[in-house]
């Protein structure tokens, strides 16, 4: 069982840069892929970008401007949204995946635990 919470959101200017953190519960961290997916209101959960081992991979729509990263000492993955845009304004979620398939990693059903969320809204 892995436990995730999410800190760092809040309410930035369009231009501005966020970084997000989520501290991962339990010994076997450095194992699990990790992933940020993003909710809009009255829009589907989408994938943001995911960590595997050192292996990163992102979304087009933040490719550039987010990267991701993960210090394993403190069980902590880092989502540093740089060149922050109205439309990045989402609840950001990170997730835990045991088994990492490139192929699906888009997919939410691949990711075995889930944080609460935190709020980031950008305004213009």
């Amino acid at each position: 069982q892995v436990q995730l919470v999410e800190s760092g959101g809040g309410l930035v200017q369009a231009g501005d840069s966020l970084r997000l953190s989520c501290a991962a519960s339990g010994r076997t961290f450095s194992s699990y892929a990790m992933g940020w997916f993003r909710q809009a209101p009255g829009k589907e959960r989408e994938f943001v970008g995911v960590i595997n081992w050192s292996s990163t991979y992102y979304a087009d729509s933040v490719k550039g401007r987010f990267t991701i990263s993960r210090d394993n000492a403190k069980n902590t993955v880092y989502l540093q949204m740089n060149s922050l845009k109205p439309e990045d304004t989402a609840v950001y979620y990170c997730a835990a995946a045991h088994v990492f398939r490139y192929s699906s990693r888009y997919s939410s059903s691949e990711y075995d635990y889930w944080g609460q969320g935190t709020q980031v809204t950008v305004s213009s």
